[in-house]
């Protein structure tokens, strides 16, 4: 067991409706071609798979996917959406649980590699995926630019969605590289407002390229989205595909 939080039943059965725009067919349609395009004819292994948001759709596409995940609720909503035979599912965590096989493809979206709390457990990730990458596979990674250039001196909050149903920020501990999201949600019902947070430990697109080193991958490309935009400087975000060699 890593640090990772668990996931409860009562937010497993919200994560799908709080998240509808990320599973919009425009949202996801370059994500499936991009992942897609890598696994070429094998199969794909995602770690913490959730409620099979991408792995799901993947599947449909004709790549085999298989999933990990440490949340017993969160593969309860995959599945209803697929059974065992057409997507299976590991419990477990990603750093150290064990699929059979190889792949040609692991991937981790939507931040989630900052839900292990360590750079120990991090490093444990990347040489999971190593682990389970036939040669020539790539480990594909979609992660937020750490905010901190929103940071004055003395702030220690910044705010990523303000609207009519949702109020969100981050909280950092910057020298642990611990950020806390807090989330005010509304209801639609009757107006009122549910708090939520979860902790996160960002990390540098450098530190994720010396974590792929240490795990035997080589760096092969690094993009802002992915639509395959340029990554700069004024990225807030990148997609990141290591190589294990043949």
């Amino acid at each position: 067991m890593t640090s990772s939080e668990l996931w409860t039943r009562a937010t497993a059965d919200r994560y799908d409706a709080e998240e509808g725009e990320m599973s919009s067919a425009a949202v996801l349609g370059p994500t499936l071609d991009f992942l897609a395009g890598l696994a070429g004819d094998g199969r794909a292994l995602e770690f913490a798979i959730g409620t099979g948001r991408v792995g799901v759709p993947l599947r449909e596409r004709g790549v085999p996917v298989v999933g990990v995940e440490l949340s017993e609720h969160m593969a309860a909503v995959l599945r209803r959406k697929a059974d065992e035979d057409t997507l299976p599912v590991v419990l477990g965590d990603m750093a150290t649980t064990v699929v059979p096989g190889e792949f040609t493809l692991v991937y981790l979206v939507y931040n989630t590699i900052t839900n292990l709390l360590t750079q120990d457990e991090q490093v444990e990730c990347f040489r999971n995926a190593a682990r389970h990458l036939a040669p020539g596979g790539r480990f594909v990674i979609e992660l937020g630019v750490p905010p901190l250039r929103f940071l004055p001196p003395g702030q220690v909050a910044v705010p990523f969605d303000v609207s009519e149903r949702h109020l969100g920020f981050d909280t950092f501990d910057l020298v642990e590289q611990i950020l806390v999201s807090h989330h005010f949600t509304r209801d639609a019902e009757d107006g009122s407002y549910r708090r939520g947070n979860s902790r996160h430990r960002y990390a540098w697109p450098a530190e994720l390229d010396l974590m792929a080193r240490i795990a035997g991958l080589e760096p092969e490309r690094r993009v802002a989205d992915w639509n395959g935009a340029p990554f700069t400087q004024d990225s807030t975000k990148h997609i990141s595909v290591w190589r294990k060699p043949t």
